[in-house]
C-alpha cells in the first residue's frame, strides 16, 4: 500500500489572512477561552488562485464530493441559493471511519477578502458540541504565485470529555488539496 504524504497543519492566533510566507512545519494545537469553548485552526497553501478556491465554496460546494469523494460524499441546497448568506447546505461526509452528515447555515460570505462561514446547526457534530463555526478565507501568497487556505474552526463542546476537532480539521486539510489539484487541472 502506497504511504500517504502528510499535509502541513499550522495553527495561528485568529486574524484576517495575509498570506506573506509558506506555512510553519506540521503543528496543530488548540487556543481554549474556558474548559468547552475552543478555536483551531490551519493554514494550507495551494497553487491554485484564491478567488477560483474561494468559488468553489461558494458556487459550487456541490461539486466538492467529485473533487474529493473519500471525505465527501454529497453536498445539496436546502434553503437559498449558493454562496448567499441565510442559505442551508446538507453535507454527507466521511470522518473517523464513519458516514456522518451536516447541516450548515452560510453565515458570511466576502468576496473581497476570499471569505466565507458556516454555522453547523444539525447533524453528528451537534451530538459533540453545542455551537460550531467553520469559517475558510484564502488569500494570495505575496511575491509568489498561489494561495494560503485558512481554516478557522470555533466551538463549544458539550463537555470536557469531547476531543477538540482536529481529526476534522486534517480532512479539510487534505481536502483543500484535492480541490487545489482539482482546480489546477481545469487550467
Amino acid at each position: 500500500m502506497e504511504e500517504e504524504e502528510e499535509t502541513p497543519v499550522t495553527v495561528a492566533p485568529t486574524k484576517k489572512v495575509e498570506a506573506t510566507s509558506k506555512p510553519a512545519e506540521e503543528e496543530v494545537k488548540t487556543t481554549e477561552t474556558s474548559s468547552l469553548l475552543g478555536k483551531l485552526e490551519a493554514y494550507v497553501e495551494i497553487k491554485a488562485s484564491a478567488e477560483k478556491f474561494h468559488h468553489m465554496f461558494t458556487a459550487k460546494p456541490h461539486h466538492v464530493s467529485k473533487v474529493s469523494p473519500g471525505n465527501i460524499q454529497g453536498c445539496e441546497l436546502h434553503e437559498g441559493d449558493w454562496g448567499k448568506p441565510g442559505s442551508i447546505i446538507f453535507w454527507n461526509y466521511f470522518h473517523d471511519g464513519e458516514a456522518k452528515v451536516a447541516k450548515e447555515r452560510i453565515e458570511e460570505v466576502d468576496p473581497e477578502t476570499n471569505l466565507i462561514s458556516f454555522r453547523v446547526i444539525e447533524g453528528d457534530l451537534m451530538k459533540e458540541y453545542k455551537s460550531f463555526l467553520a469559517t475558510i478565507q484564502v488569500a494570495p501568497k505575496h511575491g509568489g504565485t498561489g494561495s494560503i487556505v485558512h481554516w478557522h474552526f470555533e466551538y463549544e463542546k458539550i463537555s470536557e470529555e469531547v476531543a477538540h476537532p482536529q481529526t476534522l480539521l486534517q480532512l479539510w486539510v487534505e481536502m483543500s488539496k484535492e480541490i487545489d489539484e482539482h482546480l489546477l487541472s481545469e487550467e
